[in-house]
């Protein structure tokens, strides 16, 4: 099944762009117009943590124009061993901050938007507007939920994915495509009683 393209391609690449992005250039479902709708795309990746830190990395690097960044948290040293967009000097400092400057670091191309107040039914509409993709990195079950009923709501595509110890999932969802299309509250119903999943704090995480 074939999926329709969420932007349209940006006018042209700029010489130093051609030169970055070669290797994406020269692969046949990429190519020119491929990574031209990467320089005109909007993502906003909720959370700058152990998932939102490697996927805006590679964002980045592959030449999105534009990231938000959802983080109200501050780099903690225990943060330091999987959330790898972070760095010694960085604890005690705004995650979003933090992730900012790395992005800057990895491609100076990039525009990032930073969001740091607690996302919430009252700001998350706002928020979310405006944005081609919605990847959602958080790690509780309150914000998934609402993350997923703003994203549906506003027929944005958006990309989860949770992590426990060893384990991970991940899942794809497109509101976009059809009235009927499948969220996550399609899998999950209700969240789980509280404390029945431990948190990463609580149960470890590679």
């Amino acid at each position: 099944m074939s999926y329709p393209a969420l932007v349209e391609p940006a006018d042209e690449l700029t010489i130093d762009e051609v030169r970055r992005y070669s290797r994406h250039l020269i692969i046949p479902d990429v190519g020119m117009t491929g990574q031209k709708r990467l320089k005109n795309a909007k993502v906003l990746v909720i959370g700058a943590g152990g998932l939102g830190s490697p996927a805006l990395l590679y964002l980045a690097a592959a030449g999105v124009h534009t990231l938000g960044i959802a983080e109200f948290d501050e780099v903690d040293e225990s943060n330091l061993q999987r959330q790898i967009i972070h760095g010694q000097s960085d604890i005690g400092k705004s995650k979003a901050l933090s992730a900012k400057e790395s992005i800057a670091e990895t491609n100076p191309y990039v525009k990032v938007i930073l969001h740091e107040g607690r996302l919430d039914n009252d700001n998350v509409m706002e928020v979310f507007s405006g944005y081609d993709l919605i990847v959602d990195g958080t790690d509780n079950f309150a914000t998934r939920y609402m993350v997923n009923d703003a994203a549906y709501f506003l027929k944005i595509p958006y990309v989860w994915g949770s992590i426990y110890r060893f384990d991970g999932q991940a899942s794809v969802f497109a509101p976009s495509l059809s009235d009927d299309a499948p969220c996550y509250r399609c899998l999950y119903p209700e969240p789980p009683p509280p404390g029945m999943v431990p948190s990463c704090a609580e149960g470890g995480v590679l």
